[in-house]
């Protein structure tokens, strides 16, 4: 077969985003590029990809599933040999893509590429965000190298490297009288109103956590945004309740509070997630090293709210 790398990008796009004229826009080409491509891979394999149906697009074929399961973990090896070979002779030369959920990434992610550009000046990180879905997308789509992500996440085709544990916390008005508790529990606040962060698979495990106790939150407002709940919150309009806490949220503002739990909850463990199976780039690999030495170093304790290890609970 004769087929060329530039080829298969356009045929994965295609059947990533279930559309010639998407996949165009994406790779800023034309569609009759996207369609020659596609024409040419299909005579050459001897068999479709794609069922075209008029004014409904395109959808994959149970053969061409496979394919593009094949064309994905060509590409990814591709930019790894491609990173590879820029790194011949020695040099700190490569790229890497990162996925990262995106609420969390502002918290984490300025010590790890402070250390690594630090280290690695020459090398190029393409960051791209999202939900936790999306994040994981990135990664089995090709798109990115590793991913940042929770461990609820991890399948059977993934490798998990565990950075830290990040267990739920309570985001309050400075003025509420629960916020001069040391901590508190789901039963103080069940009744109050909650301000939901509403993304994928994050509303449900802030939920399941109340009905597990037999209880029901009072949600009165939801968000997509970690920075509106918490405007929200200072706004005196509710609680909140996160994860990984900026490290501004218990320093730099009088207008809300960071109280852990009491409740014994299930805790989730964040940490880089890549595919199984697969050699990383030595540049990937030193990459997370790093992130795992920086969690030894204690780079991620303050994001994270634990209950004093010592202090009488309220």
């Amino acid at each position: 077969m004769n087929f060329t790398l530039k080829q298969l990008r356009y045929v994965e796009a295609t059947g990533r985003l279930g559309s010639i004229a998407n996949a165009a826009a994406e790779l800023n080409i034309s569609q009759s590029s996207i369609t020659a491509a596609i024409g040419a891979l299909e005579s050459q394999i001897g068999f479709d990809l794609f069922v075209r149906t008029p004014a409904k697009g395109i959808s994959v074929t149970p053969a061409g599933k496979e394919t593009l399961r094949l064309i994905r973990g060509f590409i990814v090896q591709s930019r790894h040999f491609e990173s590879e070979m820029m790194s011949v002779g020695g040099d700190s030369t490569g790229s890497i893509r990162v996925s990262c959920y995106a609420t969390a990434a502002p918290s984490f992610l300025p010590p790890i590429l402070k250390k690594f550009r630090a280290s690695h000046p020459n090398t190029s990180i393409t960051l791209l965000e999202g939900n936790m879905e999306a994040t994981m997308v990135y990664l089995a789509n090709g798109e990115a190298d590793l991913a940042f992500c929770y461990d609820e996440m991890v399948e059977d085709s993934h490798d998990f490297t565990p950075l830290f544990d990040a267990p739920p916390y309570v985001l309050i008005a400075a003025d509420d009288p629960l916020a001069q508790n040391s901590s508190v529990c789901l039963k103080d606040l069940a009744e109050r109103p909650m301000i939901m962060l509403d993304l994928p698979r994050t509303k449900a495990y802030f939920t399941n956590m109340f009905e597990h106790l037999g209880m029901k939150p009072n949600i009165v407002h939801s968000t997509r945004s970690a920075e509106i709940a918490r405007a929200l919150v200072s706004g005196g309009h509710g609680y909140s309740l996160l994860n990984i806490c900026p490290p501004d949220y218990r320093h730099n503002d009088t207008r809300f509070r960071v109280l852990p739990l009491r409740d014994k909850l299930h805790v989730p463990t964040f940490g880089i997630v890549t595919l199984a199976g697969i050699r990383k780039p030595n540049i990937v690999q030193v990459f997370i090293g790093q992130c795992v030495d920086l969690e030894t170093e204690g780079a991620f304790d303050d994001i994270t709210v634990k209950l004093p290890s010592h202090s009488p609970k309220k």
